[in-house]
């Protein structure tokens, strides 16, 4: 099977895009499909992967994140397209992606994948705290006409989660189907759990070895609510000087995570951290994940954190809370720092316990590629009938 991804989020120095994209030129390769994505760099370029390949069409960065580069014009795309001639055709976001596969006058099969919810990550998180979320999705009502009539140029609508095909359901999105992403098996697990780098996350937090270290992971953007996190974390510090918080992440809104973790205390960022089996490390030696984003399409931090065997404060919206709810965790109302603090010191209330932890793995990523793979095909046999 010939696979293109039309990618306007991929970056090189992205993250859950990135990783995913990583896991699929590999489950392409297991597969013996072919996977190109298409994906918008500093300039023209072909770069061989296991499974596949990027092109990379020259385009201007956006405009408040240098990160990420912006699709400009459909035809290069479409003469990709041309070239490859595919027998499914990704457009991975309702956005120019979308658009330039919807428009592409070509025969394949073709499916919307929905990797990144705008309103909750926008919209919710600059207007929660004065409007009900019902009320922001009316206010965005002509988002939601613009995205139905979109996703009617393409045979499914590929969602990260049975909540999000439900959610995108309620507002009329063509054939939305739950195909949940997931963690890599081998990668993450409590066995990866370090006690001397515990401690020395804990010394660079200024607290004791018998100190409850807290652990947050994601880019430093505004819809991950850094601020709530560290706010929350500052508060619950206030009863209980033993708290430790490690950030690890980098970002548009970096300086704003510097300032209030300074205000806060007992906090320390990491920065980006590319080395997976570094990261599995990290998770696996911290006591408990705090996360902030009640935007996640599907949560693969806190599906990683999961795997790690450690239990998870999380808001209550979103893929954060659809994940959280399944193994040991503290919710918290999305966005109320206040909230966040109370979860934050009953995670912390029980003492440790000297019996191993158990992973939660709510799904394997191995798993989810080969149901969506599955599924493209049926979607291309079926298409194929139709047109002959």
């Amino acid at each position: 099977m010939k696979i293109v991804d039309v990618s306007g989020f991929y970056s090189e120095t992205g993250g859950g895009v990135r990783s995913y994209v990583a896991q699929k030129f590999e489950a392409a390769a297991r597969g013996g499909h072919d996977l190109t994505v298409v994906a918008p760099g500093v300039g023209d370029g072909v770069e061989e992967r296991r499974g596949g390949r990027i092109v990379w069409l020259a385009n201007p960065a956006m405009p408040f994140d240098a990160n990420y580069r912006v699709f400009r014009r459909r035809q290069p795309v479409w003469r990709v397209l041309d070239s490859v001639a595919p027998d499914i055709v990704e457009g991975s976001s309702p956005w120019e992606s979308g658009e330039i596969v919807g428009a592409w006058p070509g025969r394949a099969a073709r499916a919307l994948v929905f990797h990144q919810d705008f309103v909750a990550g926008y919209p919710y998180t600059a207007l929660d705290r004065w409007l009900s979320r019902p009320s922001i999705d009316t206010l965005f009502a002509p988002y939601w006409r613009r995205v139905r009539r979109l996703s009617r140029r393409f045979d499914v609508t590929i969602a990260g989660g049975d909540w999000l095909a439900r959610r995108l359901s309620g507002f009329g999105v063509h054939n939305p189907m739950a195909v949940p992403f997931g963690v890599e098996a081998n990668q993450f697990s409590p066995k990866r759990r370090d006690p001397d780098l515990r401690r020395t996350l804990l010394t660079l937090c200024g607290a004791p070895p018998s100190g409850r270290l807290f652990i947050a992971v994601g880019r430093f953007h505004p819809e991950k609510r850094h601020r709530t996190i560290i706010e929350g974390f500052a508060l619950a510090r206030r009863r209980r000087p033993d708290l430790a918080l490690v950030l690890v992440g980098d970002g548009l809104t970096r300086k704003t995570v510097e300032r209030l973790a300074a205000r806060a205390g007992g906090v320390h960022l990491l920065g980006a951290v590319g080395d997976r089996d570094h990261l599995a490390r990290l998770y696996a030696s911290a006591d408990a994940l705090v996360h902030g984003s009640g935007a996640e399409t599907y949560g693969l931090v806190i599906a990683e954190a999961m795997a790690s065997g450690l239990p998870v404060v999380a808001p209550d919206v979103g893929g954060a809370a659809d994940l959280a709810a399944r193994g040991p965790s503290q919710i918290y109302a999305t966005g109320d720092a206040e909230a966040c603090a109370a979860a934050i010191l009953d995670m912390a209330a029980p003492p440790l316990e000297s019996a191993p932890r158990e992973a939660v793995a709510p799904h394997r990523i191995e798993t989810h590629f080969e149901t969506l793979f599955d599924l493209y095909s049926t979607i291309i046999l079926a298409k194929s009938n139709i047109l002959d």
